[in-house]
């Protein structure tokens, strides 16, 4: 059990992803900052689509009294004030990473899900607040946090392997549809890139200078520490070549939130991200055995007095 724990917060950033990675950094533009319900409770993993002139926000909802992470949607009008939230999505399995888009005029979802393992895409049924499960996506690896983008005529879809365990920061993989419900090819190369720098996707794959870029984790010292945009010079059925073509770390104002940066999402002409602050928190450290049995009974069904 760690002493210190790892809170997160979103933010709003006033420029879009490309500007912010030709920049090289966050500080380029206003933030407006999220709040957390609680001090045992925070945001992470932010995903964003407008609708109607309205910002809806995907991001994992977390506990430390259930160590369970649920999804929420906060919406928000122009002017960035939350004129909703509520949690639309709970399983019995921690979910994380709402990834969410547009594709064949219906709206997607494909939260992080491997303690179910398995990855799951869900339907809009009424956007924003009810979802529905409709299909399992079936990869060489159960994958952690899965980044999807249409280019050049395929879905791409990138992905942290969750086994072997070591290789869940460091590794990642790729595979290809030519629809989106498949039949996904795991690329012939994966894992495509292994690096002890850290290579877990951190947000929205984008097109920059004619190349997919993909935002990916840094981990040196501790987990999310920061981002890195990697570059596929080539990107085919066949064969990858990448390079790294900068990082991004948590902005100055962020503070006390500077220990961390792990996600990097657009949302049209503004980009979403999330800040960690690494801290003791009496509260939480004595969460830690109600978040236990919690646990034990979401994934088991065995009820504990």
């Amino acid at each position: 059990m760690q002493v210190v724990k790892d809170f997160w917060r979103c933010g709003i950033v006033a420029a879009d992803a490309i500007s912010i990675a030709q920049a090289g950094t966050l500080d380029i533009a206003q933030i407006r900052w999220l709040p957390n319900r609680s001090s045992l409770h925070y945001l992470a993993d932010p995903f964003g689509l407008w609708r109607e002139g309205r910002l809806h926000i995907f991001a994992e909802s977390f506990s430390f009294r259930t160590g369970l992470g649920e999804i929420d949607v906060l919406v928000l009008d122009e002017d960035f004030s939350i004129l909703d939230q509520q949690v639309i999505l709970r399983e019995p399995w921690h979910l994380s990473y709402p990834f969410v888009f547009e594709a064949d005029g219906e709206t997607w979802m494909l939260p992080e899900a491997h303690e179910s393992g398995a990855l799951w895409l869900y339907r809009a049924v009424d956007f924003p607040f009810r979802w529905e499960r409709t299909k399992q996506i079936t990869l060489d690896h159960v994958p952690l946090d899965a980044s999807l983008i249409r280019h050049e005529g395929h879905w791409w879809l990138f992905y942290a392997p969750a086994d072997p365990p070591a290789g869940r920061l460091t590794s990642l993989c790729a595979a290809h549809a030519q629809q989106l419900e498949g039949p996904w090819h795991p690329h012939p190369a994966n894992p495509i890139l292994i690096d002890d720098g850290g290579l877990r996707p951190g947000g929205t794959p984008f097109v920059m200078q004619d190349m997919v870029h993909l935002p990916v984790q840094r981990c040196e010292g501790s987990y999310g520490t920061g981002l890195r945009l990697l570059r596929f010079d080539q990107l085919t059925p066949a064969r990858t070549a990448t390079s790294f073509a900068g990082a991004l770390a948590a902005p100055a104002v962020a503070a006390p939130f500077i220990h961390g940066c792990h996600t990097l999402s657009a949302a049209g002409p503004v980009s979403l991200i999330d800040v960690k602050q690494m801290r003791f928190s009496a509260p939480a450290l004595a969460a830690w055995p109600e978040r236990w049995l919690r646990r034990r009974q979401a994934r088991t069904g065995v009820q504990f007095a």
